[in-house]
């Protein structure tokens, strides 16, 4: 999670991913599909130390002041290597709650992160907590069978907070390319990608009481 770009399991996907098709280096797919099952999180964590050397920063956008957390130590080091952070810290997003107070940032991504095994659809408040009223949320996930289950539970916990009045959506987008699979099963229609949604909400103003 960062407030702008950060290190997650769907940019290292596509860090790893070359070739075309189901063309995925048979190491490299293993330790995709390690993170995607279910791993406990200690190997999880461990999995994400030993791609830290592999991660690349993807462009930046104009923004200039980035946060970001991470569970990988490793992660973290590889991040500030880059020189585009202004603060790093070391969280389990949906285990601990956010180093930052409450209406802090102007937007807030999560990227490649939420989907099975991985951080669970009860972070969405917390998220929201960090956000400034009127601020932006980004959030990604994928939509191959085995995240399913779980992509249904996302949309719900995100439908239920916009019912609520917390947030408006803006886009939820499919991305037929999403990244490479690791599985014939897992593969859109025999593409060799998995296709993923992006989610863009903005969080709603505090309503201002009216005088008199």
């Amino acid at each position: 999670m960062s407030a702008g770009a950060g290190p997650g399991a769907g940019q290292l996907a596509r860090t790893v991913a070359s070739g075309t098709g189901m063309g995925l280096p048979t190491a490299a797919r293993e330790r995709v599909a390690a993170v995607h099952r279910g791993s406990t999180l200690p190997e999880r964590l461990r999995l994400y130390d030993v791609w830290a050397s592999r991660y690349e920063q993807l462009h930046r956008r104009g923004f200039r002041c980035l946060h970001g957390v991470d569970g990988s130590a490793e992660m973290l080091e590889r991040a500030r290597s880059t020189g585009l952070y202004q603060e790093l810290r070391l969280c389990v997003l949906g285990r601990e709650p956010l180093p930052a107070p409450a209406e802090h940032y102007d937007a807030v991504t999560v990227v490649g992160a939420l989907g099975e095994g991985q951080v669970p659809s009860t972070v969405l408040p917390e998220l929201l907590r960090v956000t400034k009223p009127g601020g932006f949320l980004c959030l990604t996930t994928r939509s191959n069978p085995s995240n399913l289950r779980y992509k249904a539970e996302l949309e719900a916990a995100l439908g239920q907070l916009e019912r609520s009045g917390a947030w408006q959506k803006l886009l939820a987008q499919e991305v037929e390319y999403w990244e490479r699979a690791t599985t014939e099963e897992e593969s859109t229609q025999g593409t060799g990608y998995i296709s993923g949604v992006v989610y863009i909400y903005q969080k709603c103003p505090v309503p201002q009481l009216e005088e008199g």
